[in-house]
């Protein structure tokens, strides 16, 4: 009797093994977009950071939580192409124009720009 007990129940094990299979996954899933800076990129950005706002122990806090609010809110990759629009942008003659005028490179600035605000407001 105990036998057809647990054979009885066993589908429902399963269907409870399999949902927190996938919930575990999906959880992992959701980190590793909110973790796809590379850590090179990360740590550039700290150390940049770290010498426009004093080479301290509290600017390294808030440099390092300013990153993690960006990667947040930026994929890497529109995060990269925002970067690259912005040192284009102050690049000289027709190249920088072409940077400063184009309304696809004006959004990802200000896509890069509202990120950078949001990090402000949260770190320093």
């Amino acid at each position: 009797m105990r036998r057809v007990f647990l054979h009885r129940y066993w589908p429902m094990k399963i269907l409870y093994a399999s949902l927190l299979l996938l919930a575990s996954g999906a959880g992992a899933a959701a980190a590793d977009a909110a973790n796809d800076y590379p850590t090179e990129a990360r740590a550039d950005y700290v150390f940049v950071c770290m010498k426009a706002n004093g080479e301290t122990r509290d600017a390294l806090k808030r440099c390092s939580c300013s990153i993690d609010v960006i990667a947040s809110l930026l994929p890497y990759e529109r995060y990269v192409e925002a970067e690259t629009v912005a040192s284009m942008s102050q690049a000289q003659g027709q190249i920088g124009s072409l940077f400063r005028a184009s309304e696809l490179a004006k959004a990802t600035a200000a896509d890069l720009r509202r990120a950078q605000a949001e990090a402000e407001i949260r770190c320093f």
